[in-house]
Formats: structure tokens, sequence, C-alpha cells
């Protein structure tokens, strides 16, 4: 990565409409293991983002969806620069629960390995 590119979470980077999440449930492909699921579908613009659908059914308490949500966003700003323009939408299930925090940023590194091995060929 560039020493000059500030890793910055910015607004650009987020899906927030609606429409743009029914693009990426529409038309997308998976990377998923027991507890994460990774909605992803090319995109028009030059930068990745990312949108959320952690269910309340799955992950009861708002401490829990949150921090889930912070570990997300924190390891996508580190690794925007290296992602192809592509959306991802992010869906967790309750075995999330189980796992401690560095077995949980492990997972989320190698989802993004896979995204962007997968969008070479694209």
């Amino acid at each position: 990565m560039e020493q000059c590119k500030e890793l910055k979470f910015l607004r650009l980077s987020r899906l927030t409409h609606a429409s743009d999440f029914k693009k990426v449930f529409s038309s997308n492909f998976r990377v998923s293991d027991n507890c994460i699921t990774l909605l992803v579908s090319k995109n028009k613009g030059q930068n990745p983002r990312i949108g959320f659908a952690v269910a309340k059914k799955q992950i009861k308490r708002a401490v829990d969806r949150n921090h889930i949500k912070r570990l997300f966003r924190e390891s996508f700003r580190q690794k925007q620069y290296d992602l192809p323009p592509v959306d991802i939408v992010v869906m967790v299930r309750y075995a999330i629960l189980g796992l401690s925090q560095q077995e949980l940023v492990v997972r989320i590194d190698k989802h993004w390995r896979t995204i962007i091995k997968r969008c070479e060929n694209c």
C-alpha cells in the first residue's frame, strides 16, 4: 500500500441506499464460512463499498451487533485500497459470538483475500 493514501472510512465507502443493497442481493457471488457470509457484486465506481445486514434474530444484543460491525469496518478501512471495486454486504450467524476477537479478525482477512483472488478473473 502506498504511504500517501489515507486510511479513512468515508461515506462513499458505504452502501447507503436500499437500491444499493437490492442490487447486491440480486446479483452476487458469496464468500462464506459457518459464521460469516459476504455477498459481493461488481460496482461501476472505482471504490469498494460495504454494507451490513446483521439481523437481530441472529445476534440478539445491540452491543454484540455493533462490536461485529466495528471490527468489519476497521478491517475494511485498512484493506480498501487492496480490494477491487465491488459492493459487499456482510451477514453473520449466531455462531460468530463463539469466536474470539483474534479468530474473527483472521477470518475477515481470509475473506478479503478470497474476494481479491476471485475478482482477478472478473
